[in-house]
Order: C-alpha cells, then sequence, then structure tokens
C-alpha cells in the first residue's frame, strides 16, 4: 500500500482508542502496523510470510506495544493470545487479507470464540459488493448472508489497483464489519439455516424448492419445500436471491418442522 490517503481512511474507519487490542492480520513491512500501535493499546500482528518478519521487528523496534507472529491465522488461538495481552478485552480486527483466502478468514472470525466488536477489512472489490448488498441483486449469495447474519457491513472506500506497488491485477475496496450483539434474526437451529441458505444458492439458475429438494444434506423433497413456501406466502417458483435474512430464517424453521 503507497496510498496514504487510503491508509487515513482506515484507522479512521477502525475507531481506535488507547483501550482497543488491535489484531491485524497481514501486516506485511509494517506500514499500517505503525500507524495503529500509535493509536491502540496493544497491536497482534499475525504475519504468514517469515520472510517479512525480521523487517517487522525492525520497523516497529521503537514500540513496546506489540505481538508479532509468524503463523497462520487460521491455526492461531486468537482468543487465547489476546487473553495474554489483557484478559477481557473486546479486540479489532484490522485486515488487509489476500484474495484467495478472504472468505475462510472471515468466516473464521464470524463463527470463532473471538470476542471482537469490528472488522475492517481491504479485500477484492467483488468480493466486498456480494458481502454488503441486499436480496435483488446478482452478487447477492451465501456469504452476503453469512456476514449480514453476524455483522453490520459498511462500504468504506474503493481502493484502486494503482495504490499498491506492485499493482495487483484486480482493485480492491475497504468494508467494516461491525459485530452484532443481538443477531437481527433468531432461527431454530443456525446450523440448519445455513444449510437451506447454501443450498438455495448452490444452483442459481433453479427454483429456490429444486435447490432444496435436490441437496444432499437436507432430507426434504422437491414437493414438500414448495408446500412449506406456500404456508409462506412465498411463490413456488421463487429463487433463493430474493429472499432476505429473516424470510431465510422462516423458512428453515418451517422446513425444520418438517424433518
Amino acid at each position: 500500500m503507497i496510498d496514504d490517503h487510503i491508509i487515513e481512511k482506515i484507522l479512521d474507519a477502525a475507531e481506535i482508542g488507547d483501550e482497543d487490542v488491535v489484531v491485524e492480520i497481514g501486516p506485511g513491512i509494517g506500514t499500517l502496523t505503525e500507524r495503529l500501535l500509535e493509536r491502540a493499546y496493544h497491536v497482534l500482528a499475525v504475519e504468514i510470510d517469515s520472510n517479512l518478519i525480521p523487517i517487522l521487528e525492525e520497523t516497529l523496534s521503537s514500540y513496546s506495544n506489540k505481538t508479532i507472529l509468524n503463523a497462520d491465522v487460521l491455526k492461531v488461538d486468537l482468543r487465547g493470545e489476546v487473553e495474554k495481552i489483557k484478559p477481557g478485552a473486546k479486540i479489532k480486527v484490522v485486515a488487509n487479507l489476500p484474495y484467495y483466502i478472504t472468505t475462510p478468514i472471515v468466516m473464521e472470525l464470524l463463527e470463532g470464540d473471538v470476542d471482537f466488536s469490528s472488522i475492517i477489512i481491504m479485500i477484492q472489490k467483488e468480493v466486498a459488493d456480494r458481502m454488503c448488498v441486499g436480496p435483488g441483486t446478482k452478487d447477492y449469495g451465501a456469504l452476503s448472508l453469512a456476514v449480514q447474519y453476524y455483522c453490520k457491513p459498511e462500504f468504506i472506500t474503493m481502493v484502486s489497483r494503482h495504490c499498491f506497488m506492485p499493482a495487483p491485477n484486480v482493485d480492491s475496496a475497504v468494508i467494516t464489519l461491525k459485530k452484532y450483539e443481538n443477531k437481527p434474526v433468531q432461527a431454530k437451529d443456525e446450523k440448519f439455516l445455513f444449510q437451506v441458505i447454501k443450498a438455495s444458492f448452490a444452483q442459481r439458475r433453479k427454483t429456490l424448492a429444486n435447490g432444496i429438494g435436490n441437496a444432499a444434506d437436507l432430507p426434504i423433497s422437491k414437493q414438500k419445500a414448495m408446500e412449506v413456501l406456500a404456508s409462506l406466502g412465498m411463490n413456488e417458483s421463487i429463487r433463493g436471491e430474493t429472499l432476505t435474512l429473516e424470510e431465510f430464517a422462516r423458512l428453515s424453521d418451517a422446513l425444520k418442522e418438517q424433518i
């Protein structure tokens, strides 16, 4: 990242105070890390590339409020590491995520036991669009619903590929995910809800009833799915991309009763 204006936008969106513990995923050479250290109580920087660790150690040598881990964030006990720093702390996550592993990292944070208040991430623009959009759009899908079940997403800024050196092949975006104190919907079976959502988008061109009826892990026929949809006042030819999160919760509860 070579654009200081973007770094300022990330810092502003993160709203970091001197009591906050920040987990930074992918600090690179520490350009953003230095600015985080100036504001935060402590920064836990998790970097998978061992070649960057000596650079980070040197760049951040004057700061005592840091912990640098050379590790894969998907294999780190983040909760345990934060407890060592400040027991009971709520954390803020700041990350410039590699495009190929964005979704696994975000879902691990959302579904794991890390007590975070917000995630500020720079990711591929297309993925950011999928996380933020609502029903009825081409980008709306299982990822949109999963993120919006746990957090309120907000688009902060576009980031041109020319803001990086070397420049990647795609543009990026900065978004913030603010974790809900109380989830916006209450499903009777959370795991089942996401099975229904996954099935609904597995074959986007097919109707929702077809998707559910064809799902190997859902013991529900297409005919039964159509009956449940009708009982909820939904058209039997409806597609998954038109349903809100609340409607999916109602649908999954009704389908669960049929099993």
